[in-house]
């Protein structure tokens, strides 16, 4: 019998105040300690929805679009956007708020793939996903096709079959200078 849950049941929240001993010389928050609380959050969201120690397979894609200051109230949200047999993807969103004004800002948002791990460290099947959203479903669809772009863009740039010549054009308004030597 396969086991489903609902979006609803592992989504996690992780709100922090943001200390000057997490900053650098700028007074910003250091771009590491944010990428720790994330990974913590994506751990505590997979492990809550396999019911099993999860670890971290891979991060899709980390922008930081907002610098974080020190005293800011930092919220990390996680849910499980995707399912498949023993991974997870876990989609994040980090804000921050001026506690003073009130102001938010988005600073950052993620995708964890975390894999559920048996006492043996063995990878075991998670529940599958219950959608009862077009935003749940939109997630989960996304999820899909990224996936399948990660693998076409390997495939693409493999050294045995890539094709220097199909690529050149790209390297017209780089910063680099082309100089092979045989």
């Amino acid at each position: 019998m396969r086991l489903f849950k609902k979006v609803s049941e592992s989504q996690v929240t992780l709100t922090q105040l943001m200390l000057p001993s997490n900053s650098n010389f700028n007074g910003k928050i250091h771009g590491g300690y944010i990428l720790n609380l994330m990974d913590q959050i994506a751990f505590t969201c997979a492990s809550k929805h396999s019911a099993q120690y999860c670890v971290t397979a891979s991060v899709n894609k980390v922008d930081f679009l907002n610098p974080i200051e020190v005293g800011e109230l930092v919220t990390l949200k996680a849910s499980v956007n995707y399912t498949g047999r023993t991974s997870m993807v876990i989609g994040l969103r980090v804000d921050a708020e001026n506690i003073r004004t009130g102001e938010t800002k988005h600073c950052n948002s993620s995708y964890f793939t975390m894999v559920a791990k048996d006492l043996d460290g063995k990878s075991i099947p998670v529940p599958g996903l219950i959608l009862t959203s077009k935003a749940e479903i939109r997630r989960f669809a996304r999820s899909i096709v990224r996936q399948e772009e990660g693998k076409n863009r390997t495939s693409r740039f493999d050294r045995n079959t890539f094709k220097i010549d199909d690529y050149l054009p790209l390297f017209g308004e780089s910063n680099s200078k082309i100089e092979i030597e045989n």
